[in-house]
């Protein structure tokens, strides 16, 4: 039964949100169980629950400090001053602080690029980044153990971390790098291992692993962006099959370690093509992985970067919410919050806008505090990306209000080591509370996002899915008053998860809200939960429907009405170019099905896609996604 917001459940919501370690993700298949089922692709990580940390590995903690120097002394800076060197941090440093990354809501670490790097200094900086990989198939010596074997199947602390992160219920990220390997350092370029054995390299590259076109000078000419050099570094010949079945082997055998998702560096440098054979390849051998790309500064307006996110099979980094939320809270532009508003109201251009990656910072551009150093603001920022629609991913130490404002705050200055962790910090408190919200009330993570107020200092949103709701109004300029004329709570108490104050709602709208400057109000409301044996997240792209029009699945089995279209199941309007609903299977649990979509219209006939039936072998448990696109 639904809890009414009167309710003493619901009053102490702030209470169950601090106590709930997981929420409804639970239901997932456990890896080791009906394995056999694998090869029907019927598994998915739902990634729209987590709360992604970001980690520049050598700038987050030093925890084995005997092994700093790494094979070459000189690339290593004990004093911490020169900013393009190696610092220490290492894979046994986040080891030591996943327990405080757990207790702050943090439950997928995305980390940066593991691999061998090469060794050597270019302009005064070494590869401390990551990016000028040597070879894919080991790891970076700096991030191990002293005298440890970086060979990936050989690496004792890279399986602790995966176990240790995995007995918590983390997820592990690994950042991947398929564009390009390494620039000139001191004569050599672009030579690639396999395991140790020496399988290329630009200079002498007699079997054409790679391109040789010069670099990139206009950013606007897609054969440039596709086949020349950026940066100088080596660029893959991804025509090369030989560079292909490396490079996807390479990504399969960290999958087979335990990796859970992949951050993909550079996708626009490569054809869509690659990424579709890459990605179909990679959930080939493991069905459950997420895949998210980096479309650099990419704008939802831009039509190429939505096009890829639509056809690579990959999510991407949405940029644009970024440079929106960095213009309307840092930069304090004019248009405030009409500017995030107005990016939100192109979700439909994307399939998947539930599932692109939010954030307001990164190691590519100033730190959000080195815009605006006003805590309060970050916090406001923060509190946006954790209940807006799509995926937050945080960057490592914004929680401690980390930043370096030299030159702006610009690379490498963006990068600074870690050097608090205080769990009594604001923002690590916020966190706290949000992601578990996220992962308990699901109209957060799969919800639709309704404006229902808006000035460019004040910005009121709902997010609603089935019966759950979440209220959020944040004011980033002095106090105010405003009436809510609809909310879409139900009436009665609530309390805000954050401030703990109380508030009345009743006919659906919130009259006389205080604001206080710089604040944020969030009102969540749990409808029930869908339970069954085996639960669909089925999403429909691809189809316009007009007002009064409704989505429904229908199907041979009982679930969607044995072909009863009165009996179908209705789907939710998300945004107008998507309609998603979890369906409960438990008569048909196991079994193969067939199904296609209908819309219903209101004393017209309904309009079925003009397609064959849809057909599914679905999993005797778990959660399953459908992700289809309108046919007709």
């Amino acid at each position: 039964m639904v809890q009414t917001p009167s309710s003493p459940a619901q009053l102490k919501l702030d209470v169950t949100v601090a106590k709930a370690a997981a929420g409804f993700h639970t239901e997932e298949v456990q890896p080791d169980k009906y394995a056999d089922f694998e090869f029907l692709f019927t598994r998915s990580i739902e990634f729209r629950q987590e709360t992604i940390y970001f980690i520049v590995v050598d700038r987050f903690f030093d925890g084995d400090s005997n092994n700093d120097e790494g094979p070459t002394p000189e690339l290593y800076d004990p004093t911490r001053t020169k900013w393009g060197r190696y610092w220490g941090g290492d894979l046994q440093g986040i080891i030591e602080k996943l327990d405080y990354l757990k207790d702050m809501g943090v439950t997928a670490i995305w980390v940066s690029p593991l691999f061998e790097q090469v060794e050597g200094l270019q302009f005064e900086s070494a590869a401390m980044h990551g990016y000028w990989t040597k070879d894919f198939k080991r790891i970076n010596p700096r991030f191990v153990g002293k005298g440890e074997p970086t060979s990936l199947f050989e690496c004792n602390v890279f399986d602790r971390l995966i176990d240790e992160m995995h007995k918590r219920g983390m997820k592990l990220i690994l950042d991947i790098v398929c564009n390009h390997s390494s620039p000139d350092v001191n004569g050599h370029k672009g030579e690639l291992y396999d395991d140790g054995v020496l399988i290329a390299n630009f200079y002498n590259d007699v079997n054409n692993w790679y391109y040789h076109n010069g670099e990139i000078t206009n950013w606007e000419d897609e054969w440039q962006l596709l086949y020349g050099e950026m940066a100088g570094l080596a660029t893959f010949n991804e025509s090369n099959p030989d560079y292909r079945n490396y490079i996807k082997t390479a990504m399969k055998q960290w999958l087979d370690r335990g990796v859970d998702a992949l951050r993909i560096d550079t996708v626009k440098h490569m054809p869509t093509w690659f990424w579709q054979e890459f990605i179909t390849d990679i959930q080939t051998h493991k069905p459950s992985v997420f895949a998210f790309g980096e479309w650099g500064f990419s704008k939802p307006w831009d039509g190429k970067s939505p096009q890829f996110a639509n056809k690579s099979g990959m999510s991407i980094l949405d940029f644009g919410l970024c440079e929106a939320i960095r213009s309307a809270l840092a930069k304090n532009s004019q248009g405030g919050f009409y500017l995030i508003q107005n990016i939100l109201d192109l979700d439909y251009l994307y399939n998947r806008a539930t599932e692109l990656i939010t954030f307001i910072d990164n190691h590519d551009m100033p730190r959000f505090q080195s815009l605006n150093s006003d805590p309060n603001i970050l916090r406001l920022a923060i509190n946006l990306v954790m209940t807006s629609r799509g995926i937050p991913c945080i960057y490592y130490g914004t929680e401690q209000y980390l930043h370096n404002d030299t030159n702006g705050g610009n690379d490498p200055y963006n990068r600074p080591m870690m050097e608090k962790w205080d769990t009594d910090t604001q923002i690590y408190k916020d966190m706290q509370l949000l992601s578990k919200l996220r992962r308990i009330n699901p109209a957060i993570s799969l919800g639709s996002q309704v404006q229902k107020y808006i000035t460019p200092d004040i910005y009121c949103y709902v997010r609603k899915y089935r019966d759950s709701r979440c209220f959020v109004a944040m004011n980033k300029g002095y106090p105010a008053k405003i009436d809510v004329m609809s909310t879409d709570l139900e009436d009665g108490e609530y309390i805000c998860i954050i401030t703990k104050r109380h508030f009345h709602i009743q006919n659906g709208q919130l009259l006389g809200l205080e604001l206080g400057a710089k604040e944020t109000i969030v009102l969540s409301y749990l409808g029930e939960k869908v339970r069954g044996q085996t639960i669909v997240r089925a999403q429909l792209n691809g189809v316009a429907t007009k007002p009064g029009e409704t989505i429904v699945v229908t199907g041979d089995c009982p679930e969607l009405g044995n072909w009863d279209i009165s009996k179908a199941f209705a789907l939710e309007y998300i945004n107008p170019n998507t309609w998603f609903g979890e369906i409960p299977f438990n008569e048909s649990a196991g079994k193969g099905i067939a199904y296609k979509y209908a819309i219903l219209r209101e004393n017209q006939p309904p309009v079925r896609e003009e397609v064959l039936n849809r057909r599914w072998i679905l999993a005797p448990q778990g959660t399953v996604k459908w992700q289809d696109v309108w046919n007709h």
